[in-house]
């Protein structure tokens, strides 16, 4: 039979639900107390041996299962990065996941956008139902948490059914059946959900029970471990003077001296493995070793770094160097499927790149060019050039990234950057949806301008030819060649010229005082008697404006509807 590998497990969900605290049970350490703000700022990994599982699980025993897998090795992820980092050739790193969820409330965004992950990358998961201890009345209890479901007071064990009642409804509607994990009739079907307390340490012991036979069940297929090392950099990191990748070896074994060939955005970088250090069991730290075998976490030294990207699958030279080449390139390719035309998108390694690409493919949002690094100048003259195309597509969106300090924005270009996917997929999603807006508004006031301006009788400038004097603009916008008319519907003239502070502009705007000039009459005979202007309409453009009018101001409407009863005068159902 195959030897077996450590399944990797990644513990994720929304920031502040307990997953490092979680782990800290597992592993018997603190270090949530020391993370800035308590929130994860980095991936860390566990190792967890054969020996600490059958310490911490004594239901393995209890229950007499054959234990074949060596460990686990956990991965523990910011909240903000919801594992997107952690990818290999042919999907997720994660062999299976442990969603961690707060009882009290429930599937938040970054939840959602994990469970749009693990769907998308067919991952298992499990989820913690975390934090019981915080349920009003709560009693701590040692006999296992079935028992002490059972066992806790009426208002409390209702509290509880309650809150997982309207938490497996709203995972139905992400598409998951759920059951407690002691009701579980298809593990194919449903999703077992372990309630727990990171805090108390109860539930933990069947939450790694449920993990142990999911694996030896479902995964020993996937666990099977090759000659061929393979892995996944995560991060190029410096230590002094000294710069190091952080990865995870998730196949084979690696050693001191061995050749690794690297996936890159263009050409496969390959580099010589000149030192390794491994996680150790329980740990955070790391020792030195000649050599390792999968899964771990490891720190290298390599002889070639030029060009190393976070997120990047790497594999052992063997004698196929060229055909591992090909189909790295051949991966990156297919990952990164673009559309001839839509937005411009990057981020700050391949994995965030592949989930921004399908969370924004979710949203039926079109990518023209998608890439790893901050946003550089040749990402915003691409958005630049959407502009004559679509200028909903006219926006560069940074995952994790951001744009380089040199780089000028050009007018009608936005550029978007977020640290929690979910946000930039709602930011960008709101900013399409105002743009649309803004489009279809300046669309409808280039055929025609809403405008009512005062006249300012005593800045008479000069009588004719043309005539000359103050204004002030009440609502809307006074523009060059805007035909005017007077509160009783008779044209005046169309706008020759404005000027403002001494200088010639294009248009005026609500509140604007300005010189207005128009030809062909003279003010002492045409408007000595009137006290304000209105932009001429037609009748359609009326309608049309009525159409949209929840793209108006509060002003534009009420000129507008003055603007109808001035045309009633002389046809009563003028607009109607």
């Amino acid at each position: 039979m195959n030897q077996l590998r450590q399944p990797i497990v990644t513990v994720c969900g929304h920031v502040d639900h307990g997953k490092t605290s979680l782990l800290d049970r597992f592993r018997g350490t603190s270090l949530q107390g020391d993370e800035a703000g308590g929130i994860t700022q980095r991936i860390s990994f566990t190792k967890y041996p054969f020996e600490q599982i059958i310490k911490s699980c004594p239901l393995i025993k209890e229950r007499g299962v054959n234990l074949e897998i060596p460990g686990f090795l956990f991965i523990d992820t910011p909240g903000h990065a919801a594992f997107t980092n952690l990818r290999k050739r042919g999907g997720s790193l994660a062999d299976l996941a442990i969603v961690v969820i707060s009882i009290k409330e429930g599937i938040k965004p970054q939840t959602a956008e994990v469970f749009n992950i693990l769907r998308e990358n067919k991952t298992p998961f499990i989820i913690a139902l975390n934090k019981v201890d915080t349920l009003s009345g709560w009693r701590n209890s040692n006999e296992g948490m079935q028992a002490s479901l059972e066992r806790q007071p009426m208002h409390v064990r209702q509290e509880f059914d309650e809150a997982f009642l309207t938490f497996q409804g709203a995972l139905q509607e992400h598409g998951f059946e759920s059951s407690l994990f002691y009701e579980m009739s298809d593990f194919q079907k449903q999703v077992a959900v372990v309630p727990c307390s990171a805090k108390t340490g109860e539930g933990i012991n069947e939450l790694l029970f449920m993990l142990c036979g999911l694996c030896q069940r479902f995964l020993k297929e996937r666990l099977a471990l090759t000659d061929v090392a393979k892995g996944v950099l995560l991060e190029m990191k410096k230590d002094k003077s000294l710069e190091y990748a952080e990865a995870i070896l998730y196949d084979g074994k690696l050693n001191i001296g061995d050749e690794i060939v690297v996936a890159n955005m263009g050409e496969p970088v390959v580099t010589k493995v000149r030192s390794l250090s491994e996680i150790q069991p329980l740990s955070t730290k790391y020792s030195a070793v000649d050599g390792v075998g999968a899964a771990t976490g490891v720190r290298m030294h390599l002889t070639n770094k030029e060009g190393l990207i976070s997120g990047m699958p790497f594999q052992l030279v063997s004698d196929d160097l060229e055909k591992v080449k090909q189909q790295f390139k051949k991966d990156i390719s297919s990952a990164l499927q673009t559309d001839k035309q839509g937005v411009i998108i990057k981020a700050d390694s391949l994995g965030s790149l592949e989930a921004l690409i399908t969370l924004l493919k979710q949203e039926r949002i079109q990518i023209l060019k998608a890439g790893v690094g901050p946003i550089g100048k040749t990402d915003v003259l691409s958005a630049k050039a959407n502009l004559d195309i679509n200028q909903l597509d006219a926006i560069v969106l940074g995952f994790n990234t951001e744009l380089d300090d040199d780089v000028e924005v050009p007018k009608g270009v936005k550029v978007l950057t977020n640290s929690v996917i979910y946000k930039l997929i709602e930011d960008v999603s709101l900013w399409r949806k105002e743009r649309e807006a803004e489009i279809v508004r300046e669309k409808m006031l280039g055929l025609a301008t809403i405008c009512k301006m005062e006249i300012l009788h005593k800045y008479v400038f000069r009588n004719s030819n043309p005539a000359i004097f103050g204004v002030k603009i009440l609502g809307g916008k006074a523009r060059i060649n805007l035909p005017i008319i007077d509160d009783l519907g008779e044209q005046v003239s169309r706008v020759k010229s404005l000027q403002a502070d001494k200088s010639t502009v294009d248009e005026a705007s609500e509140g604007q005082e300005l010189a207005i000039a128009f030809p062909g009459i003279a003010f002492d005979r045409r408007l000595k008697e009137n006290t304000c202007l209105y932009s001429d309409i037609s009748e359609s453009q009326f309608k049309e404006f009525k159409k949209n009018k929840d793209l108006l101001t509060g002003h534009e409407l009420q000129i507008l509807q003055e603007i109808m009863v001035i045309k009633q005068k002389t046809k009563s159902d003028w607009g109607v």
